[in-house]
């Protein structure tokens, strides 16, 4: 591994003690050699957890009794909504999704095949697919994840002239903690934030943005701190 792509490792962009899949993460170099697992992961999982904390509300769907979630809402498995998380009216979780303790699915967000880490808020018209999404991460209003190249070719990360090969036709964006996303963004396939990042609103984003940076265009990142 380069040292250039060193920070876009799972060990350096996520707190594994903020999620309840830290289990799926092991062994696992770069965060997205997870996404084929996460659906057989869930299924497993929620056979283990506490009955006395979650409720399985059908198929391979297990609700912790502190969420809160709105009738409108519709919950395809396998699925795992954690406690005091709030799935708010018409989210729509087409499946394959893990939503962490406290985290936030607002109204007409569209989640598919993901992990959202505890405290993770994607709150107003968001749609999150093949992605991973750490630790109080938060997707302004609108703001998406592009999940298939337009040409259908597999999808590659890139960090400058390095090129990673995932093998991946679906892979949206891995965003780690405290990344902030402003509104109306697009988040190409294959885009990794770094921890503690801010991508501007409005802004299309591709290839692999350095920790503690503010995202303003294409080829002008600036260093936060």
């Amino acid at each position: 591994m380069s040292a250039k792509m060193k920070e876009f490792t799972t060990e350096n962009l996520y707190n594994l003690e903020e999620t309840i899949a830290a289990e799926l993460f092991e062994g696992a170099e770069y965060p997205w050699e997870l996404l084929p697992k996460i659906s057989s992961f869930i299924v497993e999982l929620g056979k283990k957890l506490p009955e006395e904390k979650f409720t399985r509300v059908k198929e391979n769907v297990w609700i912790a009794k502190s969420a809160k979630v709105a009738p409108s809402a519709n919950i395809n498995g396998p699925a795992i909504i954690d406690e005091e998380a709030e799935i708010r009216h018409c989210a729509f979780i087409r499946g394959n999704a893990i939503v962490g303790k406290g985290a936030v699915v607002g109204n007409s967000t569209e989640l598919k095949n993901v992990v959202l880490f505890n405290k993770v808020q994607v709150p107003h018209y968001n749609y999150v697919g093949d992605s991973i999404l750490g630790f109080k991460s938060h997707m302004g209003a609108g703001s998406i994840t592009s999940n298939v190249k337009s040409d259908k070719t597999l999808v590659v990360v890139k960090n400058g002239e390095e090129k990673l090969e995932t093998g991946l036709k679906k892979f949206g964006a891995m965003l780690g903690d405290n990344v902030e996303v402003g509104c109306n963004s697009v988040l190409n396939p294959g885009t990794v934030v770094g921890r503690n990042s801010n991508i501007y609103p409005t802004s299309m984003v591709r290839g692999c943005i350095p920790a503690g940076s503010i995202y303003k265009k294409q080829g002008e990142i600036a260093e936060k701190y």
